[in-house]
């Protein structure tokens, strides 16, 4: 017998495909509505229900009005979500770009939620048309911050993740002093399909149809966003007002799912991924094979929530159980998919000029840090007013030295980590909390605060810790093989982060009055932090941000792409593995003290560009003294704005630096 018989040949493993994905949840979609019909009434009065006009029979009435409205609302919102995800993702030329990335769904809740306080009249008019003008509002603040730079991607993006902090950062202030008055809009806010009637659907179904129509006749131009810049403009094509017709035709699908149904946010992000790494690399086909994944995930999703709600203790809106099943699927599925090489980013040019003298800027922020420590120390409220403490009143130093030190601390790490992430990935999106370190982290803390009989503080942490390791060797173990790439890394991080956003929605919707706990911490708040906590965060931010330094050199490298940075001689892996480790210790430390804070790590390196940070040393230099510096100020505005009332630093820090970093975007 010849030796190679021997040898059995490998059988190639099935490839997903976006026909098959569809095709199994099209499947599924079909095989629960018949069991759901089945189990209600039987396939043919279910039927019948559907296109005949209901008898007064119970069961009729609330299959016609209820259960088939909620199907077709499902079907069109996944559907109408996942569309606006490709033409966002196509314009802005970045995988990580979703409906809810430019500030709409923000917008929306907070016209809501102003409404809801302010003027309550205005919800007489719908609610769906509140939302709308909300979300439309938040869009029309993007589009001014970016016009001058002829919409430029990165400019886009960068100003849609600051408005969409800044609103989220006026909400979640609203949320923590009206959270009784707001609590309806917590469902809300979570995606809920529940309806009474076919008017929602009547309304949207129209609207997404001239949407896609819309779509169809974008289709050849805005294939041309997939060839450089010149390369487009040299076709004689006028990139400014196609990106706004792109962006504005995402946004106004946007507005409607998000106007009628509330915030589904992972259907738009994960569902145009999975259909491009499955193999759709066209604009039309992913535009077709998203469409369909988008409704038939939402229309699983929202299946089986019904058939196992009886079931759940409390009710879970749609959206968060969406990113809960989503997540774990789109984490079983990123190592089975085949992602891009290690081409450099496509918009790798950063904003901001390069300041002359960047030692000179650091020494000028230290000082300037250093006074602001002093003042947050010293001055401040008391029960009888203003007050200048003297540096021996022990009574105030021991209550405001450990926030000012903690705020210091964490502002320092988060900036650091941002600031490695983005150079690692060369994605300006990307953030500590995106890596979902911090997400891990919350998790295991919240499940520690509602499972433990009165946990304590050494208890918190250790949950913490914990939760932050497992997330840490899930992203380690399913990116070892592939080299640490940034783009598989994102998405690992991506669907972590979508996990912790669903179990985040289900407890701030259940109603619980530990819910408040957790929405002040959510929100970045030194209050709880002790002496030995504060010492311990400033010491571990010292530490790792002299460890940082040396690898300035791979930070300059890296945003060249994985081929430069071999032929340079860069040990590609070990260095992505290096920085990774690097970041979730920063990241797990900042979060354990003061929460998960978005605003710091993301955008306190791009404050720093702004300032004119450009080479990685400098660059890390002046992004852990903007961080450190927004956060001493924005911890002691909190404390002195609504005395004897706090708002927390990190909502604080959200509204100061969005404000300047969208004055910085506009001078541009």
């Amino acid at each position: 017998m010849p030796s190679d018989a021997l040898v059995r040949p490998r059988r190639p493993r099935p490839r997903l495909t976006p026909g098959r994905a569809c095709l199994v949840l099209g499947l599924a979609v079909l095989t629960l509505a018949l069991v759901e019909l089945d189990a209600r009434s039987g396939l043919g009065p279910g039927l019948a229900a559907l296109i005949g006009t209901p008898d007064e029979a119970t069961g009729a009435l609330v299959l016609h009005f209820a259960w088939w409205p909620r199907l077709a609302m499902a079907l069109l919102a996944g559907g109408g979500l996942a569309l606006a995800g490709v033409l966002m993702q196509q314009v802005l030329r970045n995988p990580l770009a979703a409906p809810t990335t430019l500030g709409v769904a923000s917008g929306a809740n907070l016209a809501l939620m102003s409404a809801t306080l302010l003027a309550p009249g205005l919800l007489g008019l719908g609610r769906e048309w509140v939302a709308l003008a909300g979300g439309g509002g938040a869009m029309a603040l993007v589009f001014a911050l970016a016009w001058r730079r002829g919409l430029a991607p990165v400019v886009v993006v960068l100003g849609g993740l600051v408005v969409n902090l800044y609103f989220g950062a006026l909400s979640m202030v609203l949320l923590l002093f009206h959270q009784e008055e707001l609590k309806g809009l917590l469902i809300w806010g979570a995606g809920s399909l529940s309806q009474n009637g076919w008017q929602d659907a009547a309304f949207l179904a129209p609207r997404l149809a001239l949407g896609a129509l819309a779509a169809a006749w974008l289709l050849r131009p805005l294939a041309v966003l997939e060839l450089d810049e010149a390369g487009a403009k040299s076709l004689g094509v006028s990139l400014k007002h196609l990106r706004l017709a792109g962006l504005g035709l995402a946004v106004f699908l946007t507005g409607c799912v998000v106007s009628v149904v509330g915030i589904i946010g992972f259907i738009g992000l994960a569902a145009p991924n999975i259909v491009r790494l499955a193999g759709a690399r066209r604009l039309g086909a992913r535009l077709v094979w998203s469409t369909l994944l988008g409704a038939l995930l939402l229309a699983t999703t929202d299946l089986l929530l019904q058939r196992f709600s009886g079931a759940l203790p409390t009710l879970i809106p749609t959206g968060a159980t969406t990113a809960a099943l989503g997540a774990p699927l789109l984490l079983w599925l990123i190592p089975r998919l085949r992602l891009g090489g290690e081409a450099p980013p496509r918009e790798a040019r950063a904003i901001g000029t390069r300041h002359p003298a960047p030692g000179r800027l650091a020494i000028w922020l230290a000082l300037s840090l250093t006074g602001l420590a002093v003042v947050a120390l010293l001055a401040g409220q008391t029960g009888t007013g203003w007050h200048w403490a003297a540096p021996t009143d022990w009574e105030l130093l021991q209550w405001r030295l450990p926030r000012t030190l903690a705020a210091a601390g964490c502002g320092v790490m988060l900036a650091i980590a941002g600031t490695l992430i983005q150079r690692l990935t060369g994605n300006p999106m990307a953030s500590p909390e995106l890596l979902g370190i911090s997400g891990g982290s919350a998790i295991a803390l919240m499940g520690a605060i509602f499972l433990l009989p009165a946990p304590d503080n050494l208890t918190l942490v250790g949950a913490g810790t914990l939760g932050a390791l497992v997330t840490l060797a899930v992203l380690v173990g399913l990116n070892r093989k592939s080299g640490f790439q940034p783009e598989r890394l994102l998405l690992t991080g991506v669907a972590i982060t979508a996990l912790f956003d669903a179990v985040r929605a289900v407890v701030l919707a259940g109603g619980d009055p530990r819910g408040q706990q957790v929405i002040a911490w959510l929100s970045g708040s030194t209050y709880y932090v002790d002496l030995p906590s504060a010492l311990t965060v400033t010491g571990a931010a010292l530490l790792l941000a002299l460890a940082a330094a040396p690898l300035s050199r791979w930070l300059d490298i890296l945003p060249l792409g994985g081929a430069t940075a071999t032929a340079l001689g860069l040990p590609l892996a070990r260095s992505r593995l290096v920085l990774l480790l690097l970041v979730a210790l920063l990241t797990a430390g900042a979060t354990l003290v003061v929460g998960p804070l978005s605003f710091v790590g993301l955008l306190a390196p791009h404050l720093a560009r702004l300032l004119g940070f450009s080479r990685a040393g400098a660059h890390l230099l002046g992004a852990a003294l903007t961080g450190a510096l927004l956060m001493v100020l924005a911890d002691w505005l909190g404390r002195q704005w609504l005395f004897p009332e706090e708002i927390p630093a990190g909502l604080v820090a959200s509204l100061l630096g969005g404000a300047y970093f969208m004055w910085g975007l506009r001078r541009l």
